[in-house]
C-alpha cells in the first residue's frame, strides 16, 4: 500500500499547469488556426483604414457644398477638421482599452467598426461645416479600432512569432492608407459627388465589420469581477504603466514615429518648391515625396517585424531609431528632390521597423489581461504624434525655417534612442 502513495500524490499537480498558461500569448492554448486569425485580421485592418482615409483628399472640396467659400476659411476647416479626429481619440482610445481587457477585443472591434460606419455616413448627409464637426469628434470619441486590433492579434499569436505578426498588421494599415485618398478621388469623380465618397467609406467599413464577426475567433475569459476591480481600474493600470520599466519610453517611440512622417506634411510643398523651383508638376512632386514614405514603411514593415522575432525586438527597435535618425537629419542639407526623396524612403524603411517592435515590446512587457489598456495607451500615443507632428513642424518652419523641421525631428529621435537604451532592459527579448 505504502508504494502506491508517491504516484498518488504527484498526480493532482498535473492538470495546474495549462490554466497558468492560459494568460501567455505563446502557451499552447492559443487557437490552432492562429495563422488564419492574423490574416483575416490583416485584411481588416487594411480596409477599415481604407475607409478611413478615403475622405483625405475629398474633405476640402466638400466644404463650399457647406457655406465655406472663402480660401482662407477653407484651408482653416480642412486642418481643424483633419486633426479633430485623432486630437479626441488620443483621450478615448485607452477608455476603450480598458473596455478590451474587461469585455473582449473582438468586440471592441465589432464596436469600432460600426461608430466609424455610422458617423463616416451622417458625415455625408450634413448640412453646415458644423455638422461635419460634430461628426469627426464623434467618430474620434469611438474610435480604437487601432489598439483592439493590435491586442486583440497579439492575444491570439504565439510569443515568438508578435514582431511577424504585428509588422503585417502594421502594412496592413499602411496599405489601406496609401489606396484610400485614390478610391476617394475616383468615386467622387465617378459619382461627380463629393457625397459619395462619405458613404462608400460607411458601405466598406461594413464590410470590416462583417468580417470581424464571422471570421475572426477570439478565446477570450471574462476576469473575475473581484479581481478586474483590482487589477483594471485606470489608477491601477496606470500603476502597472509607471511600475514598467522602459513603457514610458516605448509610447514616446511611437509617438515620434507618426511625427517624424507627419512634421513635415505643412511644409513639403514649399520645400520641395525650393528644391525644384516653380514646376507645372510640383503638387505631384510634393505628393510623391511624402507618399513614398509609407512605400518604403509597407515593404520594410513585415521584413523587419520577422527578423525581430530573430534577433530580438530591442536590438532591431534601436538599428531603427538610429536610422531614422541617420536618414532624417541629411534631408536639411538636400539640394536635390531625388535625393530628397531617396532619404525619405529611408526614413519610412526604418518607421517600418519601428512601430511593429515597439509593439511587440509593449505585448512582452506587460500582463495580456493589461495589453488592452495599454495598447489603448501606445494608440493615444500614435494619435498624438499625428496631431503634434503638423503642428510643430510648422511652427518651426515658421520661426527658424523650413530645412529647421529635419533638423528636430532628428534630435527628437537620437535623445528617444538614448532613452530606450537605458530604460528599456535587455532582459525583455529573452
Amino acid at each position: 500500500m505504502s508504494t502506491v502513495a508517491p504516484p498518488a500524490a504527484v498526480a493532482p499537480p498535473a492538470p495546474v499547469d495549462p490554466p497558468a498558461l492560459v494568460d501567455s500569448p505563446g502557451a499552447p492554448d492559443l487557437p490552432p488556426n492562429w495563422a488564419l486569425t492574423l490574416w483575416t485580421m490583416v485584411g481588416i485592418q487594411l480596409v477599415m483604414s481604407l475607409s478611413f482615409t478615403i475622405l483625405a483628399p475629398i474633405m476640402p472640396l466638400y466644404l463650399p457644398d457647406l457655406g465655406v467659400h472663402r480660401p482662407d476659411l477653407i484651408d482653416l476647416w480642412a486642418g481643424v477638421l483633419a486633426s479633430v479626429t485623432s486630437f479626441v481619440a488620443t483621450f478615448t482610445a485607452p477608455i476603450w482599452g480598458r473596455m478590451a481587457d474587461r469585455y473582449g477585443r473582438k468586440l471592441m472591434v465589432l464596436r469600432s467598426s460600426v461608430g466609424i460606419a455610422v458617423f463616416t455616413g451622417l458625415m455625408g448627409i450634413a448640412t453646415s461645416v458644423w455638422h461635419l464637426l460634430a461628426f469627426r469628434m464623434a467618430m474620434g470619441l469611438f474610435a480604437g479600432f487601432n489598439s483592439a486590433a493590435i491586442a486583440l492579434v497579439a492575444s491570439q499569436v504565439p510569443d515568438q512569432r508578435l514582431g511577424y505578426a504585428l509588422g503585417w498588421l502594421s502594412t496592413g494599415q499602411l496599405v489601406g492608407s496609401l489606396i484610400g485618398p485614390i478610391i476617394g478621388g475616383v468615386v467622387a469623380d465617378l459619382t461627380g459627388s463629393y457625397r459619395a465618397p462619405f458613404f462608400f467609406a460607411a458601405s466598406i467599413s461594413m464590410i470590416g465589420f462583417a468580417l470581424a464577426w464571422w471570421l475572426v475567433p477570439e478565446r477570450f475569459v471574462r476576469p473575475q469581477m473581484g479581481s478586474g476591480r483590482r487589477t483594471r481600474s485606470i489608477p491601477a493600470a496606470m500603476a502597472l504603466f509607471r511600475a514598467t520599466p522602459g513603457l514610458a519610453a516605448l509610447m514616446v517611440v511611437l509617438m515620434l514615429a507618426q511625427f517624424a512622417v507627419q512634421a513635415v506634411q505643412p511644409i513639403i510643398t514649399l520645400f520641395v518648391q525650393q528644391l525644384t523651383g516653380p514646376v507645372p508638376q510640383l503638387a505631384t512632386l510634393a505628393g510623391f515625396a511624402f507618399s513614398v514614405t509609407g512605400l518604403a514603411d509597407v515593404i520594410a514593415s513585415p521584413f523587419l517585424g520577422k527578423r525581430s522575432d530573430d534577433l530580438g525586438y530591442r536590438r532591431v527597435l534601436l538599428i531603427s531609431l538610429f536610422g531614422a535618425a541617420a536618414m532624417t537629419a541629411p534631408q536639411a542639407l538636400a539640394h536635390s528632390y531625388w535625393v530628397f526623396v531617396a532619404e525619405r524612403f529611408g526614413v519610412g524603411c526604418f518607421i517600418g521597423g519601428i512601430l511593429p517592435t515597439a509593439n511587440a515590446l509593449v505585448g512582452r512587457m506587460v500582463p495580456v489581461t493589461s495589453r488592452g489598456f495599454v495598447y489603448g495607451l501606445s494608440s493615444s500615443a500614435s494619435f498624438l504624434g499625428i496631431a503634434l507632428g503638423p503642428l510643430t513642424g510648422g511652427v518651426v518652419a515658421a520661426s527658424a525655417g523650413l530645412r529647421w523641421v529635419f533638423v528636430v525631428t532628428a534630435v527628437l529621435l537620437v535623445v528617444n534612442l538614448i532613452w530606450v537604451r537605458i530604460a528599456v532592459p535587455a532582459t525583455v527579448d529573452r
